[in-house]
């Protein structure tokens, strides 16, 4: 599955991609920055809450409180949030606060965290998201060496939806793919360039034909 991934530092911005989105998928991630996390800061959180949008969507939290952040948005169209490990909350009772409202639970992780490190935490959600770039900023480089991380984690985590965030281009696709991975979350190579409904399409018919290749 390809997801396409909207990050934006104004809500203008934002409201464009989901627009452009809607024309051709039912579901996006969109990624929050707090300007501590990462260095770059998104728009207030509570400003998606006057959106009306037809898209079902996961948040994507690059926030070192991401409890607080949650605490203020209220949409019907959200469907999962994803965390970072490394972020300062506390992973159990948030997890708690996330499941509470009716919403999937996700563990996101840097390129630099071990698997071993989130093991315990890992069991407790239903998402694992593998970041493949430093996060908070469309345009960064793939880092090839964290997919035998998400190979791994396949193997571990058989019943865990496993996703792959950053740096996806068609080039790399098929190693993603190959890793066993879910969905791959892909921001700039859709909205950055050219047109977004026909680079979806692109990602979306190379992925069917690796998939079908490997019946």
């Amino acid at each position: 599955m390809i997801v396409p991934a909207l990050l934006a530092d104004r809500i203008e911005v934002l409201l464009q991609r989901l627009r452009q989105a809607e024309s051709f998928t039912g579901y996006v991630q969109i990624d929050m920055m707090d300007g501590s996390f990462v260095p770059e800061k998104s728009f207030q959180p509570q400003a998606l809450n006057s959106i009306d949008m037809q898209l079902s969507f996961e948040l994507h939290l690059m926030v070192e409180d991401p409890q607080s952040f949650l605490k203020r948005i209220n949409n019907n169209g959200l469907k999962k949030v994803i965390f970072h490990y490394e972020s300062k909350a506390n992973i159990p009772e948030l997890i708690d606060f996330i499941k509470e409202r009716g919403l999937k639970a996700g563990l996101a992780v840097k390129p630099e965290t071990p698997l071993a490190d989130i093991r315990g935490a890992a069991e407790l959600v239903d998402v694992l998201l593998f970041l493949t770039v430093d996060p908070g900023r469309y345009g960064s480089p793939f880092k090839p060496e964290v997919l035998k991380k998400v190979a791994r984690a396949r193997r571990i985590f058989p019943d865990k939806l496993i996703g792959v965030d950053g740096g996806i281009s068609l080039d790399n696709l098929k190693d993603v793919i190959e890793t066993g991975a879910d969905y791959a979350c892909i921001g700039s190579r859709i909205f950055l360039h050219g047109r977004p409904a026909g680079n979806y399409k692109a990602f979306t018919d190379k992925a069917n034909g690796l998939e079908m290749s490997h019946i």
